[in-house]
């Protein structure tokens, strides 16, 4: 039918260009989050690229929910404030059919979106706190670099090292600061080397140097020189906990453990795929625009709907969470109430057409009734 082609056609041509803008808003998100994560010490410079790659796995799903809304939001609002609806409404098409289309071009998406909130959405949140984990069991020494200052994440001191061998023992013109007490120790040396202990304890070893120790801004500060001056670099290596978040375990491990933090992920879970089904739902009568006034006011009631839809379900979530609610009584109040709020949209408009039984196809009515309806 000439209908749906040109239906689809427009739908995929928007929901392409659509994607591609919120692919685009994301990543410079992620990009700047990423970016501040390894700056803070909390990640790894040489693994930026792979973090961003995987969050853009984690959140494609609720990605791709957002494009369906606005995509189908935005070709039927065009339609109507270019007078194509009237068209459409005087040849016999009505508003209901619009469902069957759409939701055929939805269909994939919806599929999609369930396999990575249930797969993808925990295959990368896991990913992405191992690589963490891993960064911060790193070996210290690896850090080091020749005219690198070098601040551990779980350490109060400032390193600074201006020569280093070959061999990666000994070094030259070292330099260390300290804080503890309200006080600044900084020592320095010509040259010094690393040392391990017998359980394992990394250190850095400053020979023949001197420190002053003092509070900031007072003249009462000290002046120790000393032969050997050791700061640990790193204690013996501890191994990685293994635990996992619930959003970063498998969908079958939730099910297998139904405790309150696996159910309250679940709830997500779940709703993804309903989410964006609901939304496509909403969207087509609340596309409606008079093409006297601007096209752009259900894009406005659009972000109302998406807030409050997206806010109800991590509510649910957290009173999952919190053993308030039961999961059974939780995860479909929300969902229903949606699809409820899209029935009662098409029954607005649809209120000279039949009302309920309009939208189920039991009673139709002439192309004209259709038309002077929308």
């Amino acid at each position: 039918m000439i209908f749906e082609k040109a239906l689809r056609r427009e739908l995929s041509y928007t929901a392409g260009a659509v994607f591609l803008v919120l692919l685009t808003f994301m990543l410079t998100s992620l990009v700047i989050r990423v970016l501040g994560m390894a700056a803070n010490g909390t990640a790894s410079p040489n693994d930026v690229l792979m973090l961003i790659g995987l969050a853009t796995l984690g959140y494609l799903a609720i990605l791709l929910c957002a494009t369906l809304f606005i995509s189908t939001l935005i070709v039927l609002t065009r339609w109507y404030k270019d007078s194509e609806m009237v068209v459409w409404f005087a040849a016999g098409v009505s508003l209901r059919d619009f469902v069957k289309p759409v939701m055929k071009f939805a269909l994939p998406f919806i599929i999609l979106v369930a396999l990575l909130g249930a797969f993808g959405w925990p295959w990368a949140n896991q990913q992405s706190a191992l690589f963490r984990d891993r960064f911060q069991q790193r070996d210290i020494i690896s850090m080091v670099a020749a005219g690198r200052f070098i601040e551990p994440s779980r350490a109060n001191y400032v390193l600074f090292i201006e020569g280093i061998d070959s061999s990666m023992k000994n070094v030259t013109n070292v330099f260390v600061a300290n804080a503890a007490r309200d006080k600044l120790g900084v020592a320095f040396a010509r040259q010094g080397h690393f040392e391990t202990t017998a359980e394992g304890d990394r250190f850095v070893v400053l020979e023949k140097g001197r420190r002053y120790e003092g509070e900031p801004g007072k003249i009462n500060y000290r002046i120790v020189e000393f032969e050997r001056y050791g700061v640990k670099m790193q204690e013996k290596p501890q191994e990685i906990d293994t635990s996992l978040p619930a959003k970063s375990r498998a969908t079958l491990d939730l099910l297998r453990n139904p405790n309150t933090e696996n159910l309250a992920e679940l709830i997500w879970r779940i709703g993804l795929p309903l989410l964006a089904f609901n939304f496509v739902l909403i969207a087509i009568p609340l596309a409606y625009v008079n093409p006297r006034l601007g096209r752009y006011t259900p894009l406005i009631f659009a972000v109302l709907v998406y807030l409050t839809y997206s806010n109800l379900l991590n509510i649910a979530q957290g009173w999952v969470r919190s053993g308030n609610v039961s999961f059974w009584l939780a995860w479909w109040p929300i969902h229903v109430l949606a699809l409820l709020c899209a029935l009662a949209l098409f029954r607005f408009r649809l209120n000279r057409t039949g009302g309920w039984r309009g939208i189920f196809g039991l009673q139709r009515k002439t192309a004209g009734a259709a038309g002077g309806a929308a």
